[in-house]
């Protein structure tokens, strides 16, 4: 299979981070372009395509990490960030990787919009708060995070699964690319 590369699209767009800015544009830019990327990374594929699981015993799939960003948004901006009490999109008591497991009925076009949702009210929630404030939420045995670690976890966990949609993507149809 012929190697191919992807870049930014009209549907897809994705600006590079400044290298000039201040603490907050680039944490948010930082983490605006991976959540770009990953969009990137599933774009032109079926729904089919995007379930192809990596590799033998991983369950990962494209449709998969999609699903699972739009659980770790909410995670992290709706319930630590502003401390709302939300179930589960995906995950269950009984599956914990629930989001990641998907079955011939979970669509992309669902998956996506329920992630781009998860997105703006993250965005909403970060605007009304500095990088200091605490989330009124806890993780981790109690712990608290300010806005600031929390953009900062946020473009780690996308970054790591970004490698991984890229492995996949390659996997799925050869091509590569940021």
């Amino acid at each position: 299979m012929p190697r191919m590369t992807i870049e930014s699209t009209a549907s897809v767009p994705r600006v590079d981070p400044g290298t000039t800015t201040g603490e907050r544009e680039a944490l948010e830019q930082w983490l605006d372009f991976h959540r770009a990327t990953l969009a990137m990374k599933c774009e032109g594929l079926t729904d089919a395509q995007l379930r192809t699981l990596s590799v033998p015993p991983s369950d990962l799939n494209l449709l998969g990490l999609v699903r699972h960003m739009a659980e770790v948004e909410r995670g992290w901006f709706r319930e630590i960030l502003a401390g709302e009490e939300v179930p589960y999109i995906y995950s269950t008591e009984e599956d914990h990787d629930g989001d990641i497991h998907v079955s011939d009925e979970d669509t992309y076009e669902e998956a996506r919009a329920t992630w781009q949702a998860e997105i703006a009210h993250a965005r909403s929630l970060a605007a009304a708060r500095e990088l200091d404030d605490l989330g009124i939420g806890t993780r981790h045995g109690g712990k608290t995070f300010n806005l600031r670690w929390i953009y900062l976890h946020m473009i780690e966990e996308y970054a790591r699964h970004n490698g991984h949609a890229d492995l996949i993507r390659e996997r799925v149809d050869g091509v590569t690319g940021d």
